[in-house]
């Protein structure tokens, strides 16, 4: 087993690799046995570990593997990676949703990231058992503090972040739910749009076309998924759920394409139609035009 130990600041305190005995992790764990959170992904082999902490009154967390997308998302994955990943997301109270999932609880519904849906949801009134209600309440707190101290980057990066060509830059807040931060990402790393001889260009460079594979006039799959920016990606999915919250017609169109295609499908569509409208205002240099983007 790895094991990783985090203090309080988020520095690592212990960091190896051993044999699966209770002794062992006993005798490994026992100079940072006070307050001591033990999380564990929920492998096959995880009950001896679960009841070893229930006999020894150590406090014991079991994350959902394919939950932690920290982990299975990861470019690179070994034990003492995910050791640290699981350690990190355990001190930054991201096991709410697995928290919820464990206790068999409907979902949230709402994305926890935002204050709002947080306050809505008044999340730690799920739990019944003391422990949990309070272990939930100190995540949410986290949460907000994290809120704060995230509003506070954002503010110093828009006033200070150099903006070669404000026209573009204003332009591309025109695209309802694009905005100061968003734009900064999509203008520095699209660079220059004339790098992209036409559309389909651009798209595949930003990942939100795959390239088929053609044999003898057969189409075999796709591929080069993770060729292009992965940054660009990220910007245009988000852009794509904040374009949502603010366009009553793309949520009924998002209703007609999850029956045909799945709602991650049509999230991808939409991305992708973001990505043709973003290359558009930056070519023509004009202003996001709903009413053409919807009839194009």
């Amino acid at each position: 087993m790895s094991v990783c130990v985090f203090d309080q600041a988020g520095q690592v305190v212990f960091e190896k690799t051993f044999a699966a005995e209770a002794a062992l992790f006993l005798q490994h764990i026992a100079p940072f046995r006070d307050d001591l959170v033990v999380c564990c992904e929920c492998l096959f082999c995880w009950y001896w570990l679960a009841d070893l902490c229930a006999r020894e009154q150590i406090a014991f967390i079991l994350g959902h593997a394919l939950y932690m997308k920290a982990i299975h998302g990861g470019k690179a994955k070994n034990d003492k990676i995910d050791a640290g990943k699981i350690a990190r997301l355990l001190r930054g109270g991201a096991h709410i949703q697995n928290t919820n999932s464990q206790y068999n609880h409907p979902p949230f519904g709402l994305k926890l990231g935002y204050a709002a849906n947080r306050e809505e949801l008044d999340i730690a009134d799920r739990f019944t058992d003391p422990s949990v209600h309070k272990t939930v309440e100190i995540d949410v707190a986290l949460i907000d503090h994290y809120d704060a101290l995230l509003g506070d980057v954002e503010l110093y990066l828009t006033r200070t972040a150099k903006v070669d060509d404000p026209q573009a830059y204003f332009r591309l807040q025109t695209i309802a739910g694009v905005g100061k931060i968003l734009a900064l990402v999509l203008l520095y790393e699209i660079h220059d749009i004339r790098r992209f001889a036409d559309v389909g260009q651009f798209l595949s460079y930003a990942r939100l076309v795959r390239c088929a594979h053609v044999s003898a006039g057969k189409t075999k799959g796709s591929g080069g998924k993770k060729i292009g920016n992965p940054h660009l990606r990220w910007a245009f999915s988000e852009a794509a759920c904040l374009f949502l919250r603010r366009s009553e017609r793309a949520k009924k169109w998002l209703q007609k394409q999850e029956k045909k295609r799945g709602k991650a499908k049509a999230l991808g569509v939409l991305a992708a139609k973001l990505g043709r409208a973003v290359y558009h205002v930056l070519t023509k240099q004009v202003a996001f035009d709903e009413q053409r983007f919807w009839n194009s």
